[in-house]
């Protein structure tokens, strides 16, 4: 009798469906386990715990004493040291820009010599060549404060005073000499006198006056 029922082969039995749901995922590579009551585990997650990241240390060399060098030699022996994060300033407190550095030599330095980490800012107080260095605490460098009263500007760089007001302030330069300059370069005036006076009332924005000369002349 001919039937439609496939025979199967001697010795052979069909594998039950959960069985062979286990062999198909371990010929698929699978890493889900199977447990004693027959469901599959999810696969673990990834081990974190592992060798901590190494910490980043920040070598450490020795700044010279620089301070009586010229600035071009200050600078290139700093880096030759191993300190790349060099500026300077005008230690009279005038705003000038160092643009030769051989025309200027170095009044002081910060930090001072001796060990440091390399990524240090290393700043030199430098004047000219043909000038005398402050001594400490005689020349103001920062900007002024202004308001809420008008400070005490005289002698201070024209520079360096504009900049304290902003770049939006109404500023009038006045050459107190008479002679009516024009402020061309204006870190070689100075203040002389402002309007408002020193002391009076003044709030940021207000209009001012200041009466300049030259460096090396005498306010009126």
């Amino acid at each position: 009798m001919v039937g439609t029922a496939v025979t199967r082969a001697r010795g052979a039995s069909a594998l039950p469906p959960l069985m062979a749901l286990l062999v198909l995922l371990g010929a698929a590579g699978g890493t889900g386990c199977a447990s004693s009551d027959g469901f599959v585990s999810a696969p673990g997650a990834p081990d974190a715990s592992g060798p901590a990241a190494p910490t980043r240390t920040v070598a450490t060399g020795t700044l010279p004493n620089l301070i009586g060098k010229g600035l071009q030699y200050a600078q290139d022996t700093a880096q030759t040291a191993g300190f790349t994060n060099l500026t300077s300033h005008d230690a009279l407190g005038r705003g000038r820009e160092q643009i030769l550095d051989r025309q200027w030599q170095v009044c002081d330095q910060s930090p001072a010599a001796g060990p440091h980490p390399v990524t240090v800012r290393v700043d030199f107080g430098v004047v000219h060549l043909d000038e005398t260095c402050p001594r400490a605490g005689e020349a103001d460098t920062a900007l002024p404060r202004i308001g809420p009263t008008m400070p005490d500007l005289a002698g201070r760089s024209l520079k360096v005073v504009r900049a304290a007001f902003g770049d939006n302030a109404s500023v009038t330069v006045h050459d107190a000499t008479g002679a009516d300059r024009i402020a061309i370069v204006e870190s070689n005036w100075k203040i002389c006198s402002t309007v408002p006076a020193t002391g009076r009332p003044y709030s940021r924005g207000t209009p001012v006056t200041l009466n300049i000369a030259k460096f090396e002349e005498s306010c009126p």
